[in-house]
């Protein structure tokens, strides 16, 4: 597999073409014109010369501001990658198997906000030690958290052991 690697466009001085094909910051094609011309209308406007197409017969540049360019053509990269719309994403709330009332009541209230904001809401409760042979015990302090949670919720799993303690997902209630 062949590496692509991307190289940094030339801009004002370093462009070495004696003619370039010029476009407008609007748009508008300016046609063939010699490179100090158009350094001489780029920086009249205080903007820059970029060598857009420097593979072109005369190569191809635009009259732009540099730094907003280079901005939008990452944002434009990045733009499909990450999408945080809400009920999506899935927030942790860990639950001790020693944790105290006042402790579960603040959890609590910490997963009411996630399942409000239209967050799914993953509770664990680690296990170590002898609690793991307790955890019966443990089923019951997350049955007891479950309780605390004032959101309307939809539990989309049970408790269920998984490989450091207890886990439960639930999700906010669809409204009809």
């Amino acid at each position: 597999m062949q590496k692509h690697f991307e190289k940094r466009l030339r801009l004002n001085n370093q462009i070495r073409e004696p003619q370039v094909f010029v476009i407008d910051t609007d748009g508008k094609q300016l046609g063939v014109i010699s490179t100090n011309e158009a350094l001489r209308l780029a920086n009249e406007r205080g903007l820059d010369l970029v060598e857009v197409g420097p593979l072109a017969k005369p190569p191809i540049a635009k009259i732009i501001d540099y730094g907003k360019y280079m901005y939008q053509k990452e944002k434009r990269e990045r733009g499909g990658k990450t999408s945080k719309t809400p009920g999506q994403e899935v927030k942790t709330v860990r639950v001790g198997f020693t944790t105290g009332n006042h402790d579960l009541l603040v959890r609590a209230k910490q997963a009411d906000k996630f399942l409000k904001l239209g967050n799914r809401v993953r509770v664990e409760m680690p296990l170590r030690g002898r609690e793991k042979s307790m955890s019966n015990i443990g089923r019951e302090k997350m049955e007891s958290f479950l309780k605390l949670i004032t959101a309307p919720f939809t539990q989309e799993e049970p408790i269920k052991r998984a490989p450091f303690g207890l886990g439960l997902l639930i999700s906010p209630e669809k409204h009809k």
